[in-house]
C-alpha cells in the first residue's frame, strides 16, 4: 500500500486555476500508474487524469486542454494543475496510485476507480460561476 495526501483544494470563480498536490510515501517513479480521480456529491467516482512510470499521461475527454498531470522533481509527488475551470468541475478530488502492473492504461477504457490499490483522503474544489 502507498500513503498519499492531497492538498491544495479550494474555492475559485469560473475560468480560475488551482494546482492540487499528491504526496506518496515512495517515489512515484516507481508506481505503475498514478491518477486523479474526482467525486461529485449524488454522483460516482469518476477518473480525470493518469500517468505512468514512463510519463505517459492519459486524460478524461471533459478535461483534455485544461487539466495537466504532471510528477514533481522532488519523485514523491504528483499534481494536477487546473485551468479554466467550469462549475460542472466541482468535486472532491483523490489521488490514486496503483503498484502491479497489468499492461493496461492509467486512465484507459479498462480501468476504473477500483483497478487503484491505494487512495488519498480527497481534497474539495469548488468552482463558483
Amino acid at each position: 500500500q502507498v500513503q498519499l495526501v492531497e492538498s491544495g483544494g479550494g474555492s475559485v470563480q469560473s475560468e480560475g486555476s488551482l494546482r492540487l498536490s499528491c504526496a506518496a510515501s515512495i517515489n512515484t517513479n516507481s508506481v505503475y500508474c498514478m491518477g486523479w480521480f474526482r467525486q461529485a456529491p449524488g454522483k460516482g467516482r469518476e477518473g480525470v487524469a493518469g500517468i505512468d512510470a514512463d510519463g505517459i499521461t492519459s486524460y478524461a475527454d471533459s478535461v483534455k486542454g485544461r487539466f495537466t498531470i504532471s510528477q514533481g522533481n522532488a519523485k514523491n509527488t504528483m499534481y494536477l494543475q487546473m485551468d479554466s475551470l467550469k462549475p460542472e468541475d466541482t468535486a472532491t478530488y483523490y489521488c490514486a496510485a496503483r503498484t502491479t502492473y497489468d499492461g493496461r492504461v492509467c486512465l484507459g477504457p479498462r480501468v476504473d476507480s477500483a483497478w487503484y490499490q491505494s487512495w488519498g483522503q480527497g481534497t474539495q474544489v469548488t468552482v463558483s460561476s
